[in-house]
């Protein structure tokens, strides 16, 4: 299966600095759908060359059958046109474009493009981003939307609430899968896992994440859950084709549909998937 069709699968996306040798090796231990070094804000300004020259060797050694992204510095960095030079083409399976505002914006690296929208330019723009055919995905940039917006994200992150859904709609007219923004708490286990909850009611397909621990919450919040496996093979199978009565509800083919997709997802979460 092709990288592209495979990130509809992604549950769980950690960025890794590229800057750190020994948590790239430590992240390939580790059970997140995908990786993505960093370039960006991880990696300080005197690092940047080096960073850029450890991310195509990682991408070119591999990363087992999880998914690898580079995210590369924005459009407007001084460090834009070297990323562009040294990512063309390269061995990772999407890059990463921060703060996209338009599509003016996004440069032809060769590989599918994961689109950041972290601006309030770049969420009203949202929609022509996600139509372009190079753009595979969607990302939520929480911090920036919040800091340049003046939002003060509550416990429930009340007030970004309609950034996220833009987000959500935007990608989700393309069919194609949109990552929620990362969480800064990092000792708050229990909070973190209602915000992958909330995210993945609200529609995000993923989670963009910056700590190993807290991949598995993201896997089981994105992922269908023992519950939810058995009731979609028990929906497919007592379809029997129309509109037609399930369990006290009213069912149709959208129904099944959706019903097949989590099956799909349960048995990319197992890994009981041939590339």
């Amino acid at each position: 299966m092709k990288s592209i069709d495979r990130l509809k699968f992604v549950r769980s996306a950690l960025y890794v600095p590229a800057s750190n040798a020994r948590a790239l090796e430590k992240a390939l231990g580790l059970s997140a759908d995908m990786i993505i070094v960093d370039l960006e804000d991880a990696v300080p300004e005197d690092a940047k060359a080096q960073a850029r020259s450890a991310a195509l060797a990682y991408a070119k050694a591999g990363v087992g059958n999880r998914l690898l992204a580079i995210r590369a510095n924005a459009f407007d960095s001084a460090h834009h046109a070297d990323d562009l030079a040294a990512l063309k083409n390269c061995a990772a399976d999407f890059v990463v474009l921060p703060k996209v505002e338009d599509v003016s914006e996004i440069s032809d690296f060769g590989v599918p493009l994961l689109a950041m929208v972290e601006t309030p330019k770049g969420l009203f723009n949202a929609r022509s981003i996600a139509g372009q055919p190079t753009v595979a995905g969607l990302i939520a940039g929480i911090n920036d939307i919040a800091a340049q917006t003046g939002i003060r994200p509550g416990p429930n992150r009340e007030g970004l609430e309609l950034s996220l859904q833009m987000i959500v709609l935007a990608a989700s007219e393309f069919g194609k899968p949109r990552f929620d923004g990362v969480c800064n708490r990092l000792d708050d286990l229990e909070g973190f896992e209602a915000e992958c909850r909330q995210g993945a009611t609200f529609g995000f397909t993923g989670k963009t994440l910056i700590h190993p621990n807290q991949i598995s919450s993201a896997n089981a919040a994105f992922g269908p859950s023992a519950v939810a496996i058995a009731e979609a093979e028990e929906l497919i199978a007592a379809s029997r084709g129309g509109a037609q009565r399930f369990k006290g509800r009213m069912i149709e083919s959208m129904h099944v549909e959706e019903a097949k997709l989590t099956i799909e997802r349960s048995r990319h979460a197992m890994g009981d998937v041939i590339d």
